[in-house]
């Protein structure tokens, strides 16, 4: 396993639960102030292995900037017509997977392991809401309210 994991949030609630699941230390900073950050904790050289998951140009970014040389990026989601930078990825050597969230592939095996209770996502929701509701719901998290919405019947 990973010796350090940084995570990178601004928002006490997104990094309270960052440090339940595992994160070892948390970046506020945002953009080249952050890459700096990322690349003074681990010696000058970057993360070995960096995860970008809100799919804007800025944080896309920043992940390339935070991998090490011959690292590995993954990026997950639909991005937000982000420009991959082709040939800084290829002259850094940073190995790049990434694509969509499959929700319908994954969604049978992870609600088994909520009913075996292998996991509990009940953490990451801190607003629950009546299904009708589900734009506000949206709006909460955008206007950074919420982490996640969970929607009832």
């Amino acid at each position: 396993g990973a010796e350090r994991i940084i995570a990178m949030s601004r928002h006490p609630e997104r990094q309270k639960l960052a440090r339940h699941y595992g994160a070892t230390d948390i970046v506020e900073e945002r953009g080249d102030e952050g890459v700096a950050k990322v690349k003074d904790m681990t010696g000058g050289y970057g993360a070995h292995s960096v995860i970008e998951a809100v799919g804007t140009q800025e944080s896309f970014m920043q992940a390339v900037g935070a991998t090490r040389g011959g690292g590995h990026m993954g990026y997950v989601g639909v991005n937000h017509d982000v420009q991959i930078p082709g040939i800084q990825l290829f002259f850094a050597g940073i190995h790049t997977l990434g694509g969509p969230a499959p929700v319908r592939r994954f969604l049978p095996d992870l609600i088994q392991l909520i009913w075996d209770r292998t996991i509990d996502p009940g953490k990451v929701f801190d607003l629950t809401l009546p299904l009708e509701q589900a734009a506000e719901g949206y709006k909460a998290m955008d206007e950074r309210r919420a982490t996640k919405v969970l929607l009832t019947l």
